[in-house]
């Protein structure tokens, strides 16, 4: 591996943030070079800067998973901020790994996770500052071969001519097993075309290059808007499921940055699913079924964990901690392990009832700062479409119970452009937030109503592949100003403040969420007008994409907007999350006539298809608090 330590340090007193890019940091891994030189090699990236991305648990846990089988290693890298890009551009040095500040494209794999729709155009920033082609089809024979994981794999058309292979699902072992025939591949002199058709038998690869695109008139008898050419590649890719999660320990290695984090404290993941059926949540369909960690696992865990990292505050993450069926018992455990210490446990947000006020109270102690509260809609009829079975005395007794509690700060989060969504339900939030505020200051002290605060944070709806709400339209940013409008002005009090997303960016997140291998083109025109870092908004550049729109040919607008029809052929209906394509349907029409459908973790099996497919069930470690 080459060194290009002694490059890059003549450049970082250019560099906004130099500590972004020295290696070293407390519990990183180093390769051994001199006594094992023909390991195989891959190295992880998160296409953002390393404030976001070193806290990235899919990094860190894909990272350890390889370095902890024989054989192999992994390092970490991350995009540098914009600037030091261009220096880095001007003085030809590539993109490298931190661990050992080699060229990233002298890894036998990239891997580069897909967080979210905005950091498409960091993919291409990614591998043009790695000086690897951008696109599979032009890579020779010595170019890595690059991987995608992640949320976005969801729908994988839109990045799919830019990676050689795209792992659906959860990465614990199928990352080892593809970096592993990648090395043993060459190893072989197996030709790159050879490697890929072996990457294809792999459960959970996607190789786009095996795949050819139909016409519509073929994609409507076959049923896919793609199909293979070769007969290692699946017609349908099947989400991989990590069987061991719930047994795995709960401690993962992790690195003690030199610099601040965005989010910067010691993380346990919990349990890993959701199956509360919120139909516009992505991640709640593709990370079934729930998998819980036991008590033991987690308590051992987190002091193995505070004891390795010296951190003071953990965060027991999840997509829902606080529905975790051992909860009461963890939290009290980790209190009385660490009272006196200093260190701090804290929880990603609450369930919408008094068992989260509760669970709150034990994580704040003598704090009192904020809670936050997911409600998502205004209206009961609209949280009854969206599967939100949560109701307004829900909401009103974890409030008055946490303001009674001494809480004086409350953050709600909602959405805008919900499918079905009217005026009416807009106003609604309002209503909501004012009767309230009015319910709370009846158990606040006369002396301490004027410090409570209600926080109303408005994010637009982005349809999502593999949601019940998959085949639904977006409001345009106009709509959505106009709604927000409508919101500001509903509002009575002072002490309610209004938060929105800027809804500049929602196209984008559309486009890339439900479009098809067209939007391809479009993705890497934009990048090459100027397009990096959307998630940004000093760095958001719409003309870039709307330019790129125009010169394709393409309505980006309308492609955001779009609805699909039940019966129609999805640009990502050769991907299983695992979740049958029928039961999305039915919920979808359940929606439509404001029918709810409850948690099969606590109601039994709601017919998703999921576990009789993959011969798995949820795995809870006690009967559930309902």
């Amino acid at each position: 591996m080459t060194d290009l330590w002694p490059r890059l340090r003549g450049l970082l007193p250019r560099a906004e943030r130099p500590v972004r890019y020295i290696n070293h940091e407390f519990g990183s891994v180093h390769h051994d070079f001199d006594a094992h030189p023909n390991d195989a090699s891959l190295v992880m990236v998160y296409p953002d800067t390393y404030e976001l991305g070193q806290a990235n648990q899919a990094i860190r846990i894909l990272v350890n998973a390889v370095n902890a089988r024989e054989g192999m290693w992994a390092e970490r890298s991350y995009l540098p901020a914009a600037e030091f890009g261009d220096v880095m551009r001007e003085e030809g040095l590539p993109l490298f790994s931190l661990e050992s500040c080699a060229p990233l494209r002298e890894f036998d794999c990239i891997g580069i996770t897909l967080p979210h729709e905005l950091a498409a155009t960091n993919v291409l920033e990614t591998l043009d500052l790695s000086g690897v082609p951008l696109r599979a089809a032009d890579r020779g024979e010595d170019d890595p071969f690059v991987l995608a994981g992640g949320p976005c794999t969801c729908n994988p058309e839109p990045f799919a001519p830019f990676f050689d292979c795209m792992c659906v699902g959860e990465g614990e072992e199928a990352v080892p097993e593809t970096v592993a025939c990648v090395h043993e591949g060459r190893m072989a002199g197996k030709s790159r075309q050879e490697i890929l058709r072996d990457l294809a038998r792999i459960e959970g690869n996607y190789i786009p290059s095996l795949y050819r695109e139909l016409s519509g008139e073929e994609a409507a008898q076959a049923g896919f808007r793609v199909e293979p050419m070769v007969e290692e590649a699946p017609q349908i890719v099947k989400r991989r499921i990590y069987e061991g999660f719930s047994t795995s320990s709960c401690w993962e290695p992790c690195v003690v940055p030199f610099g601040d984090l965005v989010h910067d404290r010691l993380s346990a993941e919990v349990l890993r699913g959701c199956t509360r059926g919120c139909r516009f949540c992505q991640a709640g369909m593709m990370y079934r079924p729930v998998r819980e960690r036991s008590a033991d696992n987690i308590v051992e865990g987190v002091l193995q964990g505070l004891a390795h990292t010296g951190y003071d505050e953990v965060s027991l993450t999840s997509l829902s901690t606080t529905d975790h069926s051992q909860i009461r018992e963890i939290l009290t455990r980790l209190n009385e392990q660490v009272s006196g210490t200093g260190v701090r446990v804290s929880i990603p947000s609450q369930r919408l009832d008094s068992f989260g006020v509760d669970m709150a109270k034990m994580v704040a102690g003598e704090k009192r700062g904020g809670l936050t509260f997911a409600p998502e809609a205004g209206t009961q009829r609209l949280r009854d479409v969206i599967n939100k079975n949560v109701t307004e005395d829900d909401l009103f007794g974890a409030l008055t119970a946490a303001f009674g509690e001494g809480w004086r700060r409350c953050k709600l989060y909602f959405m805008l452009g919900l499918p079905t969504e009217t005026d009416e339900d807009v106003k609604g939030i309002a209503d909501l937030v004012n009767r309230a505020y009015e319910r709370v200051k009846e158990v606040v002290p006369p002396e301490e109503r004027g410090r409570i605060q209600f926080g109303i944070s408005c994010a637009l709806f982005v349809p999502k592949a593999q949601t019940p709400f998959q085949w639904c339209e977006q409001m345009s940013p106009a709509e959505a100003r106009r709604r927000v409008n409508v919101l500001r002005d509903s509002v009575r009090y002072r002490a309610i403040n209004v938060s929105w997303h800027d809804p500049a960016t929602s196209f984008v997140e559309a486009i890339m969420s439900r479009g098809g291998r067209e939007c391809a083109d479009l993705l890497e025109l934009a990048w090459r007008k100027g397009s990096r870092y959307d998630a940004w908004t000093e760095h958001f550049r719409e003309d870039a994409w709307r330019d790129a729109g125009a010169e394709l040919g393409m309505d980006i607008d309308a492609m955001a907007r779009r609805r699909f029809d039940l019966a129609e052929i999805l640009p990502w209906q050769h991907i299983s999350a695992g979740v049958h394509l029928k039961y999305l349907q039915v919920e979808y029409k359940r929606a439509l006539k404001e029918v709810t459908t409850p948690d099969c973790s606590y109601e039994g099996c709601t017919g998703c298809g999921l576990c009789p497919d993959y011969g798995i069930q949820v795995e809870t470690q006690e009967v559930r608090h309902g």
